[in-house]
């Protein structure tokens, strides 16, 4: 089997830098681990929340304490830093390859799509933002590492598209659709789920919106582990 992770991010129309931050680390055990946090409001301050609760994470992480315990003590770290003025949604997806699970911890109002096959199930428990008071608890969830499984994490932004319009976005009813095709790469998902999301808002992200698919597919087991990043970058002004 592969393990494909798969990110698709953008800013907030005319917002030069992204409240969302997203890391991935290998786990001391074996395994991964994917960190994605979304600050409060948008802007430089949101990233400096965000990229603040993610480091957090993965450092617990990295001394191998477990994700739900990370999460409480992002959260806790967050309200004495901020003075529990500021808040921030924590979502972990964990591959854990001493059991074979992928847990799946979550800070997030959003909720969480979990497809085995052609069934697809919502993870909406009641879950809290981080950051507002101490021992805030996260969602946790564990499934069985197995060919054909699907996860999508995602921010509010994403959710939030095309409100304004009375055309939200159905990422239910979206994932539903890709997984009709056979064997979809996760990249495919992740990209066609945000392109989908900034047409709804008229081609101007009215958020910050992340976006993050892991797939367990066939692979070929060669022991190669692979990453491929790209990074948009403007063209710099020419120094007159």
């Amino acid at each position: 089997m592969e393990v494909q992770i798969a990110v698709a991010k953008i800013n907030k129309y005319a917002s030069s830098e992204s409240g969302d931050t997203l890391e991935v680390t290998e786990r001391p055990n074996g395994g991964l681990s994917v960190v994605l946090a979304d600050g409060q409001t948008t802007g430089r301050g949101a990233k400096a929340v965000s990229s603040l609760v993610v480091r957090k994470v993965i450092s617990l992480l990295a001394d191998g304490v477990r994700d739900g315990a990370a999460a409480r003590a992002a959260s806790d770290y967050l309200y004495t830093e901020r003075n529990g003025k500021v808040s921030a949604t924590l979502n972990i997806l964990s591959v854990d390859l001493q059991t074979g699970t992928l847990v799946i911890t979550r800070n997030n109002p959003c909720p969480v799509y979990v497809a085995k096959g052609y069934q697809i199930d919502c993870l909406e428990a009641e879950s809290t933002r981080i950051g507002t008071s101490r021992n805030i608890r996260p969602s946790i969830c564990e499934v069985t590492l197995e060919e054909s499984l699907s996860v999508i994490v995602y921010t509010d932004g994403l959710s939030q598209a095309g409100e304004k319009y009375q055309t939200p976005l159905d990422v239910c009813t979206d994932l539903a659709a890709f997984l009709e095709d056979e064997d979809p790469p996760a990249q495919v998902i992740a990209d066609s789920l945000l392109a989908h999301a900034i047409r709804l808002d008229d081609g101007r992200p009215g958020d910050d919106m992340s976006v993050v698919v892991l797939r367990v597919l066939p692979g070929v087991e060669d022991g190669i582990r692979r990453m491929t990043v790209s990074l948009p970058i403007h063209t710099f002004p020419q120094n007159l």
